[in-house]
């Protein structure tokens, strides 16, 4: 395994966290690290100083995003390799990102979601339950609201996922809930994303996927000349211009909840739920726009049908995490976030 030193930071943890860190530091097991939004947390948090154990099989991440830490390439469905990294590592908390993330996807393929979202994630709280860790932060999605009748949406709104990725992601929130039920000393943070985008400001990571689904990185790739045009999917939908609305959220900005989360349980918080989103959103339309300013490319785009699972708008809430958090965001601005990922396109070769 590979271990990397983490560097010093100016701010300053949560009073809890500074008593704590007197006497060790920090150990938390972060599952799918190696990944896109798991690699910004890991960043961060190894810019705090936190040991940092990263557990990931890979499949969609990659080892050199693993910026701080010590990587184990594991599965979450192999219980007895989990078991054995738990027993030995012994983390203090867990969050966790491993999952599979297309919409699309989990509609042809909904089993697949069901395994690896929800039942893979009933092992690994079961194991922490038998080395008796108990915090866990919880990677969860706007999707588990569906079509929400309230915009913006907040946390106290219905469940009603239209899609098996947000359905199985909603399960493993139901299994969180009976945990704290029914094991007193065991809380969680539950952050619902939603759109996120942008990449590392100083360009070491960013978004990596083979087959991108996200509309700024799927643009940025049609302006690199990747892509022979962009399709957007829907221009028939209740909006002003017809396409779908979003709450883009940067992944730095994402990353810091998770850090603000973690000091939170480690002050004594009890379970809680979060949006993660600036509150305003964009249209399709409004993203290809500004993809256009930043890049200086009028590349192709094609509009077509609408796309199975996408409601019409969805933006957050987010006076929850802002109060009960002190959230504050850096990089809200859509050209500032698309500037980041386009920077990180253009460093990477193909």
């Amino acid at each position: 395994m590979e271990v990397r030193e983490g560097c010093k930071s100016g701010r300053s943890s949560a009073r809890a966290v500074v008593k704590y860190m007197k006497d060790k530091k920090i150990r938390i097991l972060v599952t799918g690290g190696a990944g896109y939004i798991g690699s910004h947390v890991v960043k961060l948090l190894g810019e705090h100083e936190y040991d940092l154990m990263i557990y990931d099989n890979l499949s969609t991440g990659n080892k050199w995003a693993v910026l701080y830490g010590r990587l184990f390439v594991g599965d979450l469905a192999d219980t007895h390799t989990l078991e054995e990294t738990l027993s030995t590592y012994t983390p203090d908390a867990v969050i966790h990102f491993a999952a599979s993330i297309v919409v699309p996807e989990s509609i042809r393929e909904p089993l697949k979601y069901y395994r690896n979202n929800t039942a893979n994630t009933l092992n690994l709280l079961e194991v922490m339950q038998h080395h008796n860790i108990n915090k866990f932060v919880f990677s969860s999605t706007a999707a588990v609201y569906g079509m929400p009748s309230e915009i913006p949406v907040s946390e106290d709104a219905p469940l009603h996922p239209i899609n098996p990725y947000g359905s199985s992601k909603m399960m493993t929130e139901y299994f969180l809930r009976d945990m704290s039920y029914a094991n007193r000393g065991f809380h969680y943070v539950s952050l619902r994303y939603f759109n996120v985008a942008g990449a590392d400001t100083m360009c070491r990571i960013g978004q990596t996927y083979k087959d991108p689904t996200h509309l700024i990185t799927r643009a940025l790739k049609a302006a690199k000349g990747e892509f022979t045009k962009l399709q957007i999917f829907g221009v028939d939908y209740p909006t002003l211009d017809g396409t779908c609305i979003r709450d883009y959220i940067h992944v730095d900005d994402l990353a810091d909840a998770h850090l603000l989360a973690l000091r939170y349980l480690f002050d004594g918080g009890t379970s809680e739920i979060f949006n993660c989103g600036y509150g305003h959103g964009y249209s399709v339309r409004e993203v290809v726009a500004a993809a256009k300013r930043v890049t200086g490319v009028d590349f192709e785009v094609e509009e077509t049908g609408r796309r199975e699972g996408d409601p019409a708008i969805l933006i957050a809430e987010n006076t929850k995490i802002t109060q009960k958090l002190n959230w504050i965001s850096k990089f809200d601005n859509l050209e500032n976030i698309i500037k980041t990922a386009w920077e990180w396109e253009k460093s990477r070769a193909g």
